[in-house]
């Protein structure tokens, strides 16, 4: 992996991967707060 261009595309890669599922943990953690604190399902 010696070309500069390749690995700032992993990285870019790996960074969008990172952030969807860091993006998909906060919302699932978000609603399941919601949820202990007023008894209802989070407003869309």
């Amino acid at each position: 992996m010696e070309n500069d261009v390749v690995k700032r595309l992993m990285w870019s890669g790996l960074l969008a991967l990172v952030g969807a599922l860091a993006s998909m943990v906060s919302q699932r953690a978000a609603a399941y707060a919601w949820r202990r604190a007023f008894d209802e399902e989070p407003p869309e």
